[in-house]
């Protein structure tokens, strides 16, 4: 594959004797939107705590945006976005003040920081929402502004860790045509999701099971070669084969 952004072979996780993440291989060119999915067990989050560089493998090797997972973590950090369900945003900080603090982060200049809050806070519609505390925010508004925050730095690659929960569909549409915006502008985007209507926007999928990667393909040669009709009779044939239950 050309110009490949993230590249896992034989990436391997274990806890004592517990092998959490397999002996994975893949890769993942640059402008792809890949479907990183798996049930509740599977070790996906794992995989990807490795590839953000948050976590060392046990064996194996990887790279992303052409940094060595296990010696360039912080450099890793610096080229990457990453959104997750759980903490994305500062609740008690105001709107503008969450962008100024991301952005500072990553040492962006302060002059880029208020060009691109006064960009981004009007093209979302929230202009007039800039000094609102994210905690007085709808979960709607909050997942837009958190991805927004994520990719505030033009990072190579986002990664984007079960995005949409709990939002309403017409939210999640929204925030899907956001995703496709990143990619046009050279952002990869890598996501996890439960949603298996929106394994069907991505280019690749990998389904893993019981820490390995059962399936690997576009969503449309997933559904050919196992005689379905929808990503979520797919993602049910190949889960029901896992034999564990915990991450």
């Amino acid at each position: 594959m050309d110009d490949v952004v993230i590249r896992a072979d034989g990436l391997t996780k274990k806890f004592g004797g517990f092998t959490a993440v397999d002996h994975i291989t893949f890769e993942v060119g640059k402008g792809e939107i890949f479907g990183f999915l798996g049930a509740n067990g599977a070790g996906k989050t794992t995989a990807m705590r490795m590839l953000c560089g948050l976590s060392h493998p046990t064996s194996g090797s990887g790279t992303v945006a052409g940094y060595d997972i296990s010696k360039d973590q912080e450099k890793i950090k610096a080229n990457i976005g990453y959104m997750s369900q759980k903490f994305s945003l500062y609740e008690d900080l105001k709107v503008w003040e969450n962008m100024r603090l991301f952005g500072g982060i990553y040492g962006m200049k302060e002059s880029d920081i208020k060009e691109k809050t006064d960009r981004i806070l009007d093209n979302l519609g929230f202009s007039g929402e800039r000094d609102t505390l994210v905690r007085d925010l709808p979960l709607g508004w909050k997942q837009k502004l958190a991805f927004s925050v994520s990719i505030f730095h033009s990072p190579k690659i986002v990664f984007l860790d079960e995005p949409t929960g709990g939002v309403d569909p017409k939210t999640r549409r929204q925030f899907w045509e956001m995703i496709y915006q990143a990619v046009h502008d050279g952002i990869t985007v890598f996501v996890t999701t439960h949603y298996m209507d929106e394994a069907e926007y991505c280019d690749r999928v990998s389904i893993m099971v019981d820490g390995r990667i059962e399936a690997l393909d576009s969503p449309r040669n997933l559904k050919r070669q196992t005689c379905s009709e929808t990503m979520g009779e797919v993602f049910r044939k190949f889960a029901r084969k896992a034999t564990r239950s915990a991450d």
